[in-house]
């Protein structure tokens, strides 16, 4: 199945917008935040409790998961 590497899950805000992007090889989730007011942005790995990364588990063969996260049916 061929489909990006890098996709946006969630998405909040229009001047200090917030973004959570799952890189799809890996399941890591990223935040990704930028602001247009002062034209800066930066972007982190989503760590859990004990800080480790959060990790969406990715199952190809799963088409409802892998059309969800791609935004696919």
């Amino acid at each position: 199945m061929a489909h990006e590497r890098f996709v946006e899950v969630y998405s909040q805000g229009v001047t200090n917008v917030r973004k959570i992007i799952v890189d799809t090889q890996t399941g890591v989730n990223y935040l990704l935040m930028s602001s247009n007011m002062t034209g800066g942005s930066g972007i982190t790995v989503l760590v859990d409790a004990d800080g480790k990364p959060l990790v969406t588990q990715l199952d190809e063969s799963d088409s409802v998961a892998m059309g969800q996260l791609l935004g696919r049916e």
